[in-house]
């Protein structure tokens, strides 16, 4: 299961390297890096403290999210290319749709964005069936440009 950027500071780190792919409506950026932490520092587990009646030391606690080896998928969908908000819920649940169950991406920050808009003319309904498969379309052969290829 892939997690979710919702730090403004770990969008700009991750836009601010160039893309890794781009189709005519998508661009991918990756970062190969951990999501920032907030300033102030987390709350304590009350079990975190050291000292125990049993004098059996027990092991720190760390947050799951955290292991060097996951993956943290953002999406920018702006309201300019995407004017209703269901068309943004349906483009964001597409591009959270084509990345999770992918193991084999590197692991860190990725963030896809939408750079241009899908044409009215051709999709007239906000959230019709032919605009959640053309997006799903191509978000998978994004995603397919991104996996490693296997050695021959």
């Amino acid at each position: 299961m892939i997690g979710r950027i919702v730090r403004s500071a770990d969008f700009e780190r991750v836009l601010g390297k160039p893309s890794r792919v781009r189709s005519h409506h998508f661009a991918v950026h990756h970062l190969a890096a951990c999501p920032s932490q907030p300033k102030k520092p987390a709350k304590a587990l009350s079990t975190a403290v050291g000292e125990l009646s049993t004098g059996d030391a027990q092991a720190l606690h760390t947050a799951v999210d955290e292991s060097p080896q996951a993956c943290w998928l953002g999406a920018i969908v702006p309201k300019r290319h995407a004017r209703r908000a269901v068309t943004r819920s349906l483009l964001k649940r597409q591009i959270r749709a084509a990345f999770d169950g992918q193991p084999e991406l590197p692991p860190g920050l990725w963030v896809v964005r939408l750079r241009a808009p899908f044409d009215s003319k051709l999709f007239p309904s906000a959230s019709s069936e032919a605009l959640r498969s053309a997006a799903r379309s191509e978000l998978s052969q994004l995603v397919g440009r991104l996996l490693p290829r296997p050695a021959p």
